[in-house]
Order: C-alpha cells, then structure tokens, then sequence
C-alpha cells in the first residue's frame, strides 16, 4: 500500500463483524493490537457477545470501536412482528423488498435499534463511536429514519457517534475495479442519507470503499490495494478479517475470504503509517469526530 495525495486525511480501516464467531473476534483483535486497524465493528445479537464483547475494552485506546446493526442474520433481541414474525431475520433481499416498498415499521425497528446500542454498552461499559450496518442495513430507506431517531432518543443533545454512509463519489467507484456494482447499487439506495445525517447533526464519512464479491480465487491484496488508491478525506475502508474455525454462522458469504484477509492486514508494508489511530485512554470518552485531530 503505497501513501497517496490523500495523506493528510488517514484512512479509517475498519473490521467489520466483530462476535460474529471466535475466529473473526480473535482476529479483530490481533490486528488491533498490531495497530494495523482504525476501527471495528460489533454484531452484539450473536450467542458470542456476551463473551466477545467484554475483550474490546482492552484495544479501546487503540481502535474506534462501534455497532454492527443487524437486521438480517439470525435473531433480533426482541420481538419484531413485522420484520420478524416467526423470531428469525430475513435475508437482505427480503430487507431490501421491504424498505423499497415502504413496508418497513419505523416504530419496530427503532425499538431493535435502541435495544442493541444498550446490548452494545452494557457489555463493553461504553457508548459506541460508531454506527454501521451489516450488509450495509443503516442506508435503507426506512431503516435510515429509524436509526436517526434511536440516535436522537439515546444521545439527545449529547456527542452522537459517526453513522457509516456506504456510498462514495461515482468517479471513485469506478476509478476501482472490481465490484462496481454492487458498490454503485448500495450507492443508489444510499442517496439522501448522507443529506439527512448532515441535518440532524450527525457526523458521517464522506467516501466508502472496501466491496468484493469474497472470492478466495482473487488476491485480497490487489484487492485491498484498488480500494485505497482512490479516496476522499473522512474515507472508511472496510474489511473483514478473521480466522477460521467451526462456529461461524450459516451463509456468511466472507468465511472463505476471512484468513486471506487477515493475513494480508497482518503482512501489509507500512499500513500502520498509513491509517487512522484512536488516540484515547482505555477509559477514555467516545471519539469526538467533529475535532481534526480525530479524523
């Protein structure tokens, strides 16, 4: 990874799917204590949060450490009649029917959304600094307006965490090769959401990049290099390493790719000069994004 136009502004590295499985938490957290990660992600509805999450406190002077939303992968924490009828969650295609068609229940889904930040802080003792989505869920119309509000409600008038836009400027995307389009779908979902967090004061990125259609054939690192080679200032990178081993859950697409990524993030030269790095004590207060110094 060879430093670009953009150095002044680091890239933020983020794993993404942190109590996803033993494998992909034990993963997280080696490349967090290597400092070659700005930040990760947290799946708090897992069987494995409860004994997962309590570790994050040990890299939170290193990383931003954030909830996963998820709305798509086995059970919600509480009851969703409508998303969830028969207590299991749908696929992101059914997700996505659903938010198209304006058949999503903003009430339900900010009371799910609500009940995994307090999942999130009675675990790991602190707020979360970031909010993003698994499958990228936060974007939707419908869930997007959810989220805000749950954030209104939690934070109030507080310092809110940084919400992931998963979209980026046309030109980027199609400056990378490789998954142009599902990038520029989720971009297309993604329009207004970017707008609506700026009104209601909530920061948020301003590029997104990091999509691949987790093929174990193709070289993560050629990967993983196209999606930093173009990017904006306040640009998220995400990633999804781990390990492998026998409890991750069914249908995850990434499982094969995780370790080739993880060895790449582990072996990448110069990636620690190359990325943001939280700059706070263990104990410290959330990341305020609204100061330079911790962009």
């Amino acid at each position: 990874m060879q430093p670009t136009a953009q150095a002044a502004h680091p890239v933020i590295l983020c794993a993404d799917d942190y109590g996803m499985s033993a494998g992909v938490s034990q993963g997280i957290l080696e490349l967090a204590m290597a400092r070659r990660l700005s930040a990760t992600s947290a799946i708090v509805t897992m069987d494995r949060w409860a004994e997962d999450g309590p570790r994050l406190r040990t890299v939170r002077d290193r990383i931003a450490i954030g909830l996963h939303l998820n709305l798509t992968v086995g059970r919600p924490l509480g009851v969703m009649p409508r998303l969830a009828p028969d207590g299991a969650l749908p696929s992101i295609g059914a997700v996505v029917k659903a938010s198209v068609g304006g058949r999503l229940d903003r009430a339900e889904l900010e009371a799910e959304i609500l009940r995994q930040i307090d999942r999130f802080s009675a675990v790991t003792g602190c707020v979360p600094d970031h909010i993003d989505g698994h499958q990228h869920v936060q974007a939707l119309p419908g869930v997007r307006t959810a989220l805000v509000a749950a954030i209104s409600r939690r934070f109030g008038d507080g310092m809110p965490p940084l919400v992931r836009t998963p979209a980026d400027d046309l030109r980027r995307i199609f400056g990378r090769p490789g998954e142009l389009v599902k990038a520029a779908g989720v971009a297309v979902l993604s329009m207004g959401f970017a707008r609506l967090l700026k009104q209601r004061g909530i920061p948020t990125n301003r590029g997104f990049s990091g999509f691949s259609a987790f093929d174990e054939r193709t070289d993560y690192a050629r990967e993983f290099r196209a999606a930093a080679a173009t990017m904006g200032p306040m640009h998220i990178l995400m990633c999804h390493p781990g390990h492998a081993d026998a409890d991750h859950p069914r249908g995850d697409p990434v499982v094969a790719r995780r370790a080739q990524e993880l060895a790449t993030l582990r072996d990448e030269p110069g990636l620690p000069d190359l990325i943001w790095h939280a700059e706070r004590s263990f104990g410290g207060p959330a990341i305020d994004w609204n100061k330079p110094g911790d962009q």
